[in-house]
């Protein structure tokens, strides 16, 4: 259903979900050169997705691709909204000098993410074909 509008409105959703996820990137960790990393990792995985699509035995179009990349980073920004508040302290911690490794990362605060991440995807599945 999706996958019928023009490439154009396409790359506008695409960017949009970039956009949301970044405005959480920046909110959590403050810094330009986390945003620079966080968009050159973006435009890898779109470009990843769209390529590996096409390879697929489905011969995924760019349209369709576009729209579950959109959909995963949503499902992403979504399941991040939980931990915000805990990711942005670890932020802080790493920015003083603080030692995270031995962190952990709540059980309660990953399970939002992997639901929202798979609940999200499949929509843009569904809604591409």
């Amino acid at each position: 259903m999706l996958a019928r509008l023009p490439l154009p409105w396409l790359l506008l959703l695409a960017a949009s979900a970039t956009a949301v996820l970044g405005l959480g990137v920046q909110w959590v960790f403050r810094r330009p050169k986390a945003m620079a990393v966080y968009l050159a990792i973006s435009a890898g995985c779109c470009l990843g997705m769209i390529g590996v699509g096409a390879e697929q035995y489905q011969r995924w179009s760019t349209p369709q691709m576009l729209i579950l990349y959109s959909f995963s980073w949503l499902g992403l920004a979504i399941g991040f909204f939980p931990s915000r508040k805990l990711l942005r302290h670890y932020a802080e911690e790493q920015r003083r000098g603080m030692d995270l490794r031995g962190v952990k990362y709540p059980a309660r605060l990953q399970a939002p993410i992997y639901i929202s991440v798979i609940l999200m995807a499949m929509l843009g599945f569904i809604l591409s074909t």
